[in-house]
């Protein structure tokens, strides 16, 4: 790529930032949609959510600009309208939420009108490299795998958003790693968004890091989980690049770790799993005495590792690269194991 044109999409991915930061400061002076401190809340104060609609804006925006003005970026015209009219849906109603909270059914309704619209629209995985079998074709499993996908990320970035900055941290920690290793591959479309993702998230992070000023709600945190999902397909399938789809999930895979791991630790302690509580394992670290500029840190330390993981994947030969994500298992449960049994010990937990 000419310096010229990498210079210009800085000053693009800057400029996006810039939005972000200018919708954010004006929604923290206006908003009228606030969270109010209650006996699970992490916070003291009242503050004001839906800052996410922010991040939504700026990226929409930018993504059309690539689309309509880019020579070579654009990717087939029904994949990109599924994907922005899709990421309006889940914006939009997730923004509804943070004004009138609805119950969980409706929201998970919502959501699935939402992935169905993109699977309409042609964004499906239907082929992928596994170890020792190579590619496989997906077949009749191509469309409930996918909609697993986009659905199950959509609220495991969701179930994360619970401290300042840590949603944000790793959306613009993933989507730069995302954006370099899509470039390297040989993307256009995919380099490019990853780059307007991360720019509009920084920009609200600058209002949402400890202590926050405003928070992202459902509306940043459903959108972001969406965005990567779907992105994670495109590139894979329609880009240029075709980038490996493991990419996504191992630059996410401590927030898809934290929520798995969760989900199932209180559905086997017969607990309701689709109520509100405060036993995620960042929850826990929080409730154990560390601070949230602490945990979010962590998890963005995190999130720097698996990038780096993920760029030496997509430099390495043959199907066997996703083993790269054992050693990240195999640390990540015995972390979880020591966190638990930690918080047992001081009472956090039953």
């Amino acid at each position: 790529m000419k310096t010229h044109f990498f210079v210009l999409h800085i000053l693009f991915g800057l400029a996006i930032a810039g939005l972000s930061a200018f919708v954010t400061f004006m929604l923290s002076r206006h908003l009228k949609a606030f969270d109010i401190p209650n006996e699970r809340s992490s916070h003291t104060q009242v503050t004001p959510r839906g800052g996410g609609i922010a991040i939504v804006v700026s990226f929409l925006v930018g993504i059309s600009l690539i689309h309509l003005i880019g020579d070579k970026t654009p990717i087939y015209t029904p994949y990109f309208l599924g994907f922005l009219f899709s990421s309006f849906v889940i914006g939009g109603l997730s923004f509804y939420d943070d004004f009138h909270t609805v119950s969980f059914k409706v929201k998970l309704g919502g959501q699935i009108i939402a992935v169905i619209v993109g699977l309409a629209a042609g964004i499906v995985i239907d082929r992928i490299h596994l170890p020792d079998l190579g590619e496989v074709s997906m077949g009749a499993w191509a469309y409930p795998l996918t909609f697993l996908w986009i659905l199950g990320l959509t609220n495991a970035y969701n179930f994360i958003d619970g401290l300042d900055g840590l949603a944000a941290s790793t959306a613009v920690i993933a989507a730069l790693f995302f954006a370099y290793i899509s470039f390297q591959q040989g993307s256009h479309f995919i380099y490019l968004a990853s780059l307007t993702l991360a720019g509009a998230s920084v920009g609200f992070l600058g209002f949402n890091w400890s202590p926050s000023k405003i928070f992202m709600g459902d509306v940043g945190s459903t959108f972001l989980g969406f965005s990567f999902a779907v992105m994670a397909v495109i590139a894979a399938r329609y880009d240029h690049s075709h980038t490996s789809f493991f990419v996504v999930p191992l630059l996410l895979f401590h927030f898809i770790f934290d929520a798995v791991f969760t989900f199932f630790r209180r559905l086997l302690a017969h607990e309701h799993v689709f109520t509100a509580h405060r036993s995620h394992l960042y929850q826990l670290l929080n409730r154990l005495g560390y601070s949230h500029q602490q945990v979010t840190l962590i998890y963005s330390a995190l999130a720097a590792c698996q990038g780096v993981a993920a760029v030496w994947m997509v430099t390495s030969p043959g199907p066997e690269r996703v083993y790269i994500f054992l050693p990240f298992l195999m640390s990540y449960g015995l972390c979880a194991k020591l966190i638990i049994s930690r918080a047992k010990r001081e009472g956090v937990v039953l």
